[in-house]
């Protein structure tokens, strides 16, 4: 057992790492360009209340282009969160700067295109190989655990181990894809080809010492295969489970309004009997 601050943590115990992304995404659509200290819903309070629900870390991806996480929220994350920070980044030297100044315990190298909605795949460690050495030696020199976003790849995995990489995340979205196509039938063998790749990268990245992580479009129908598999230390999921937020707690929200609206009016009577 390990402990870390508040927390008992097992090593051989999956943990998850929640992506708050899409908490950003929904402030930035009321205020982007103003000043997102008033601005709601805040991300900073998300990654809070993700630790009360249990995760073991918050992910955000700080974008070139500023789409949703600012650097304000990754400055305040990483004063704040009691958990792990992982932050998401492009392998640009802006980014590697600001990940050297601020110390999240975790930096993950993701490719980026700029009019994609969220990463449409993984990194391509092999195909620049001396540049991922750079910056990986140079997270590294900060202190920071270093991690790959890649494919399911033989290639990509080998040369992320090359490139001095301490994890691997393998993408998960192709198995996401066939999951919904075949609507998770265990005897399809497309499903079974899916889950096979991802678990045979895994395998590759724990021989050559990594930490196999995964993580992209995984949900709550599709999660419980990949997080049964062997070795498996951690899974980033973020855009189910804030969606699943606005149902659970849009309720209590609408609830909270109603009560607000009918006290000012002098409605208490009716606020009682709600």
């Amino acid at each position: 057992m390990l402990r870390a601050g508040n927390r008992t943590y097992d090593p051989g115990v999956i943990q998850l790492g929640v992506n708050i992304d899409h908490v950003a995404t929904l402030r930035q659509a009321r205020y982007r360009g103003l000043d997102v200290d008033l601005g709601e819903p805040d991300p900073v309070r998300a990654a809070h209340e993700a630790e009360l629900g249990g995760a073991d870390g918050i992910t955000v991806h700080l974008r070139e282009d500023r789409r949703h996480i600012q650097d304000r929220d990754v400055e305040l994350l990483k004063r704040l969160v009691k958990v792990k920070l992982n932050l998401e980044m492009a392998a640009t030297d802006e980014m590697v700067g600001i990940a050297e100044r601020l110390g999240p315990h975790t930096a993950m190298l993701v490719p980026e295109g700029r009019e994609e909605v969220t990463t449409e795949g993984g990194l391509d460690v092999a195909g620049q190989l001396g540049r991922m050495r750079d910056v990986v030696g140079r997270l590294k020199g900060a202190g920071l655990i270093v991690s790959a976003f890649i494919d399911a790849d033989p290639g990509q995995v080998e040369a992320s181990a090359e490139a001095g990489f301490d994890v691997c995340e393998v993408h998960t979205g192709p198995y996401a894809s066939v999951f919904a196509q075949t609507g998770g039938d265990m005897r399809r063998a497309e499903l079974a080809s899916a889950i096979g790749a991802v678990s045979s990268a895994g395998r590759q990245i724990r021989g050559a010492g990594m930490r196999f992580n995964a993580g992209h479009a995984l949900n709550y129908h599709n999660v419980g295969p990949i997080a049964g598999l062997s070795g498996i230390e951690e899974l980033h999921i973020g855009h189910a489970i804030v969606s699943r937020g606005v149902y659970s707690g849009l309720r209590a929200a609408v609830s909270e309004m109603k009560r607000l609206m009918l006290g000012a009016a002098g409605g208490a009577q009716a606020v009682e009997n709600l």
